[in-house]
């Protein structure tokens, strides 16, 4: 189980928190607000009125010994950036922020956050599967519990073709492009017999648990 700290309990922070939750992930939830706080204490592993600007705060909690941190505080930007600087301060080497223009995107890239989100509809649930998956590069939610996810061939496929693979019938999934990476090209209808390089990438359709199988051999 991975530690995830969620400072901000807005609406993308709460819906990060509680998929993140879903999941199986330890997550630490904290904001000003007693009443955001109450709302996702059933749902996650901790949840505590505080100020993620203070390190002290962020100590007492656990935040040292997370994985990651997700910062959401609204359209404080001051109060974000800070944050940003007391969970990074705290030992958290991975930090996500939800920004809010171009220039709070830059002002907080200055710092070394992992990545910053603006937000829309879709983008928590884009960043937990990022967060949840480390190998896939992109992810396109096609419905629900349906999606498309590209990400590296594993090494154990490398040199074997599509046809050899039969992702269809081993996990229900179906390849609908190949990229090489290196040079960019990319391939919309993939040749079933062309034998898999180290340098591709396959972007695959199929349901969300069948991914995720396909997922573990990566």
């Amino acid at each position: 189980m991975k530690r995830v700290v969620v400072v901000g309990l807005g609406s993308f922070g709460r819906s990060a928190a509680q998929t993140l939750s879903g999941l199986g992930y330890e997550v630490i939830a904290l904001d000003k607000d007693e009443a955001k706080v109450e709302n996702v204490s059933q749902v996650v592993a901790k949840a505590m009125t505080g100020d993620g600007t203070d390190r002290r705060v962020l100590d007492s909690i656990g935040a040292a010994k997370a994985d990651a941190g997700i910062v959401s505080t609204g359209r404080d930007i001051t109060s974000s950036l800070l944050t940003c600087l007391a969970l990074r301060d705290s030992g958290v080497k991975d930090i996500y922020v939800k920004v809010i223009s171009h220039l709070h995107r830059r002002i907080v890239e200055e710092i070394g956050v992992r990545e910053t989100v603006f937000p829309e509809p879709e983008s928590a649930e884009r960043l937990v599967r990022r967060i949840t998956s480390p190998g896939i590069i992109n992810y396109v939610e096609l419905g629900p519990d349906l999606s498309a996810q590209e990400f590296g061939v594993p090494a154990s496929w490398v040199g074997q073709s599509l046809r050899q693979l039969e992702l269809p019938r081993r996990f229900g999934v179906s390849v609908i492009a190949v990229r090489d990476y290196l040079s960019g090209e990319i391939k919309p209808v993939p040749d079933p017999d062309s034998l898999l390089k180290d340098s591709d990438t396959l972007l695959v359709a199929g349901r969300d648990d069948r991914l995720s199988r396909l997922m573990k051999i990566n």
